[in-house]
Formats: C-alpha cells, sequence, structure tokens
C-alpha cells in the first residue's frame, strides 16, 4: 500500500529535500507551500521517480485554506501516513524600528503556521490509529541567535507543542516527531555569516528521513549541534549572553 505524505514548505530547502527523499512508487506525495512555480519543479523531479504526485498552494497563515488542502490531499489519497509542517521564516526582529509588524509576522507563520498544517490532518489519524506529525523546529530553540528572537522563541513553540501533545497523541497511535536542525544550506541561511557545521539540504533531508522512520521524540541535527545545546544547558546564563554579544559583534564587522 502506498504512503500519503503530506510536506508544507516543500517549494525550496529542507522541504523540497524531503520531498524528492520520499519521492518512490510507492508514495503519494502532496506538496504546498505559498510559491506553486516552484512547487511545480519539486513535483516533477518527484514524478520522475514514479511517485504520485499533487501540488496545493497554500498559505499556512490561512487555517481555511491549510484545512481546505488537507481535505482534499485526504479525499485524493484515502488517507494520511506523515505530515511534515516546515515552512516557516526567519529574519531581524528591528527591535529599534517602533513597528512590531516583522516580528509578529514571523511569530504568527511559524507558530500558527504548524497548528493551522497539522491539525485538520489528526482526525484522519485518530480514526485510523496511525500515522506520524512532524515539525521543523531548530537548534535555536535551545541556543538563541542575537537580535532574531521572533524565530528562537518560535521555535521554541513548536518544540513545547509536540512536547505537550505527544502523550495525548500516543494514545491514538499518533506519533509526533521534533525536528531541531542547526545551520543547513538553504535560501533562509543565505545571509547568515557564522554558520558552524553547515550541512546541505540533501544530507540532512536523509538523516531527517530516518529519525521520522524510527519515531524520534526530539532529534537535533547534526550530532555537534547535541553537544552544544549540553553545554548551553551547564552554562550560566551571564555567561551566554556575553557570548552571544561577542559573536554579534564580530558577525557586524
Amino acid at each position: 500500500m502506498s504512503r500519503k505524505i503530506f510536506i508544507m514548505g516543500a517549494s525550496t530547502g529542507i522541504g523540497k529535500a524531503l520531498a524528492k527523499r520520499y519521492a518512490n512508487q510507492d508514495t503519494i506525495l502532496g506538496l504546498a507551500a505559498r510559491r506553486v512555480d516552484l512547487l511545480e519543479n519539486v513535483a516533477a523531479s518527484c514524478r520522475k521517480n514514479n511517485a504520485k504526485t499533487y501540488v496545493f498552494k497554500v498559505d499556512v497563515n490561512d487555517d481555511k485554506n491549510c484545512s481546505n488542502a488537507a481535505s482534499e490531499f485526504i479525499s485524493i489519497s484515502g488517507g494520511i501516513d506523515i505530515v511534515i509542517a516546515n515552512s516557516g521564516v526567519g529574519s531581524n526582529d528591528k527591535l529599534l524600528t517602533g513597528s512590531s509588524e516583522i516580528i509578529n509576522k514571523v511569530l504568527s507563520t511559524n507558530i500558527l503556521g504548524v497548528t493551522n498544517t497539522i491539525i485538520p490532518f489528526l482526525p484522519t489519524m485518530e480514526s485510523q490509529k496511525s500515522g506520524t506529525i512532524v515539525v521543523i523546529s531548530s537548534v535555536a530553540s535551545f541556543v538563541p541567535i542575537p537580535i532574531r528572537g521572533g524565530y528562537s522563541s518560535s521555535k521554541v513553540a513548536v518544540r513545547r507543542l509536540f512536547d505537550s501533545w505527544r502523550p495525548t497523541l500516543k494514545g491514538y497511535g499518533i506519533k509526533t516527531v521534533t525536528i531541531c536542525p542547526g545551520f543547513i544550506d538553504t535560501p533562509m541561511t543565505e545571509r547568515i555569516r557564522t554558520k558552524p557545521f553547515l550541512k546541505d539540504a540533501d544530507t540532512a533531508a536523509i538523516a531527517f528521513e530516518k529519525a521520522i522512520e524510527k519515531g524520534k521524540n526530539t532529534y537535533i541535527y547534526p550530532w555537534q549541534m547535541r553537544w552544544l545545546v549540553r553545554l548551553v544547558r551547564i552554562l550560566p546564563q551571564s555567561l551566554i549572553d556575553w557570548l552571544l554579544f561577542i559573536n554579534r559583534k564580530s558577525a557586524s564587522k
């Protein structure tokens, strides 16, 4: 039986790499994003591997848009096995502009975009008594990024959402997987100067697929970032703040 996989934010970066990774003759793929032209290119690549692939133009900030896409895909595929919430944006908070517009957009897209993507699929997973939901969080949910508090906090929020949902959904046979990447070579990281342990999206997708198949609760990638997270947990906050300040000054030169 074909696996039914829906990926939100599949037009570029991690979402695109995961779509290509999952594309094979035993998969029915639903690929969603705002930019349909880019999605069609990804879909064409997936169809070459004989994956039945469907494209959905979706704005994750529109809950009805997301719900309609979920209903249509379930109707087409006959069910759902994996939903991956990958849509997200990152930006400087622009703290001193006096406007909250930019940070609010980051918070809305990265948090409400996840709930809008995932929740419409849950009733079907409940009736199936099976399914896996996946959110792409970030190492930034453990290690704050200077002047990107909106991004970091949004990634904390979705990680905590999944931690909160996990015990409840487990009772219905639904797995919850949180992926926390470090720096991945995607359009979102292009303007970041310092990118330690940078990985390409295709290599990362291989690791993420394995973590999803194993049903990992929280998966930090790459392994070097796991040590960084452990270090941050034991360091005094004053030292972390100082290191972040030094790094920020260095990056701005």
